[in-house]
């Protein structure tokens, strides 16, 4: 009885270890922009994808679907959830308090291996910007900021970070346009972090935060500006509808001929 109970175990066991691996390269899948918000996911192709069985990758789904991430809809499938632009401009404001702090405690309590991980983060970043290389920058900026919060010695902001991080991935945001800034943001915090300067490090959180905030904004405005005159166009022209007679005389003589 004891035997099988503990195969049974090993066995169970054995499920959950697979079905984290399946939800952290999912995750990771959605977080370096391998997939659009609002984008059909084919589980069959994930599953031979990630080199694990349906079973596991499905409990990986469903963990997503729990936490906002993706949706599952009956008879149709698997969908990349798509945040609101407004929903996404909350979430940058919270991070960029997270990353603040982050950046101050990572400045008292970074060592030198640290900064060296740090440092070799910008090359590729460039090299992202240099073939407009979406996924290549995501990730490397990913783990930029992994390695300042790794270093600020705080698990639970670390969590915080993780949870915001998460919240942030299913955005229709483009922001290529502005991968320069930011890589230059970044140069400024490195060197923040060098010096041991907090109040350069903070600066620097605060530009990049900028930068971004500022971004989605004009986003936003765009997009409500384009509502607008969607509105009006529909106000000043409403749909043409033919008559009724007319189109009773037209079947009548389609039908007479």
């Amino acid at each position: 009885m004891v035997p099988a109970l503990l195969k049974e175990e090993g066995i169970s066991k054995k499920k959950e270890l697979l079905s984290e691996k399946a939800y952290k390269a999912v995750r990771k899948m959605i977080a370096v922009h391998r997939f659009e918000p609002g984008l059909h996911l084919n589980v069959e192709r994930l599953s031979r994808e990630v080199g694990i069985s349906r079973v596991p990758l499905w409990e990986a789904i469903r963990r997503l679907q729990q936490e906002g991430i993706v949706q599952h809809i009956p008879r149709r499938g698997v969908f990349l959830s798509e945040s609101s632009l407004k929903r996404t401009l909350e979430i940058i404001e919270v991070r960029g308090v997270l990353d603040k702090l982050a950046g101050r405690l990572a400045c008292e309590r970074i060592n030198d291996s640290k900064i060296g991980q740090l440092a070799k983060c910008l090359p590729d970043q460039l090299k992202a910007i240099e073939n407009e290389d979406i996924a290549l920058y995501s990730s490397s900026d990913l783990r930029f900021h992994g390695l300042i919060y790794d270093a600020c010695g705080n698990d639970y902001l670390k969590e915080v970070f993780g949870s915001v991080t998460l919240a942030m991935l299913p955005t229709r945001v483009d922001l290529k346009s502005i991968f320069v800034l930011l890589h230059m943001a970044h140069q400024e915090i490195l060197e923040g972090l060098m010096n041991r300067d907090c109040e350069q490090v903070e600066m620097a959180f605060t530009r990049h935060e900028e930068i971004v905030v500022n971004h989605v904004k004009n986003l936003l405005k765009s997009e409500n500006e384009r509502k607008k005159m969607v509105r009006r166009i529909k106000e000043d022209f409403p749909p043409f509808n033919e008559p009724e007679n007319k189109t009773g005389s037209k079947a009548q003589d389609s039908e007479q001929r």
